[in-house]
């Protein structure tokens, strides 16, 4: 249902701002497709959470697993990474996207609960003299891992994920369809808290 809902709101950023076919000049982002931009920004940042806690439930297969992977590194950027935090270090470490859920995905835990609470922006859409716009989107992410013997580890996470929009363009029946969108980069650590 969620992909369906999905593919109709790009179809509708397509058909929406997509009158124009003509690589003239990188248009402008009104205060109305901004609007839409952001919500998209959110919602992808809202599937990048649940992903993640797909990815990190021990009850989630192996083959299920390894497909949200998949779905998961479409959302982002080539080359983007992830920040990993502990609070038995001060050291923060930083792992390509794949490499990051595959590690999330093997992790020592009997049981991984993942949750993303308060997902904003912190910084508006900027442009780039390259004709992109980009962002920061700031979320909690509250991790709780069960060994086998009971014990927790818990902490929660403050991280800024930066949010990149770029005008592309794509044939339909021929024609020339500009449309905006949207890749999650890099996720940094800003703090880590019991």
């Amino acid at each position: 249902m969620m992909k369906h809902i999905r593919i109709l709101f790009q179809i509708f950023f397509i058909v929406a701002w997509g009158a124009t076919t003509a690589y003239a000049q990188e248009p402008s982002l009104s205060p109305g497709r901004k609007a839409a931009v952001d919500s998209l920004a959110l919602e992808k940042v809202r599937d990048l959470s649940k992903y993640i806690s797909i990815i990190g439930d021990k009850s989630t297969s192996f083959s299920e697993a390894n497909r949200v992977i998949e779905r998961t590194l479409e959302l982002f950027a080539p080359d983007a990474q992830m920040g990993v935090s502990s609070l038995s270090s001060d050291k923060i470490r930083y792992y390509p996207i794949r490499q990051y859920l595959e590690r999330l995905m093997r992790l020592n835990y009997k049981k991984v609960e993942i949750e993303w609470f308060d997902i904003q922006y912190i910084s508006d859409l900027e442009p780039q003299p390259d004709g992109t716009f980009v962002g920061v989107i700031t979320i909690y992410q509250r991790f709780v891992g069960t060994k086998e013997d009971g014990l927790k580890y818990q902490d929660t996470t403050k991280k800024d994920i930066t949010v990149y929009v770029k005008r592309k363009y794509t044939q339909i029946q021929g024609r020339q369809i500009g449309f905006w969108d949207v890749l999650l980069g890099d996720i940094r650590v800003a703090e880590t808290s019991r």
